[in-house]
């Protein structure tokens, strides 16, 4: 059976954006009708039974609209499936997991999301933002080290376990409470 589901993302430099946009092409193959978003464009979740969010980390936070993001919808999550990743370690360490920032992780417990996963980033003077990360771009940590057979794994393994969920039992809001602001 076919589920809606939001990838939301929150990207400094556009690798992020271009993983949730992976992610979201492979959940599509599983059947799931999928918009993949920035989360400064999502006005709503009403409609979505699953939500994928995902941020650049860089210096062990994210993105402050991701953070924003979790915030502004946490009694609705808690009704859905929801699974979190981050994106953007380079260098020699990139395949190393990123522990989630403390905040992140308090939201994420407050809506019953999975653990934060890991993907290593990319890192290239074309897309760099900032002197600190154009000066990073051309030594040894520059580079696109995104591992795409990763992405696509995961997300297939939250496409099956969206399948695999029966939507009548899981308890809902009324559509109105995510919007009341905070």
């Amino acid at each position: 059976m076919s589920r809606r589901v939001l990838v939301a993302y929150a990207s400094k430099m556009g690798a992020t954006a271009e993983i949730a946009e992976g992610m979201g092409a492979e959940i599509r193959q599983h059947g799931h009708l999928v918009d993949v978003l920035d989360v400064r464009q999502v006005r709503s979740i009403t409609k979505y039974d699953a939500v994928v969010l995902g941020s650049a980390i860089y210096t062990r936070r994210w993105r402050s609209e991701a953070v924003h993001f979790l915030r502004k919808y946490a009694d609705a999550l808690r009704t859905r499936q929801v699974w979190l990743f981050h994106s953007g370690p380079v260098g020699p360490h990139a395949d190393q997991p990123q522990a989630m920032p403390k905040n992140v992780l308090r939201l994420a417990e407050r809506v019953g999301a999975t653990p934060a996963v890991t993907f290593p980033g990319r890192l290239e003077l074309e897309t760099a933002k900032g002197f600190l990360a154009r000066r990073m771009a051309v030594t040894e940590l520059g580079g696109d080290v995104r591992d795409w057979d990763l992405v696509g794994a995961w997300a297939n393994d939250v496409a099956e376990a969206i399948s695999s969920v029966e939507i009548s039992s899981w308890p809902r809001l009324e559509p109105h409470l995510e919007e009341i602001p905070r």
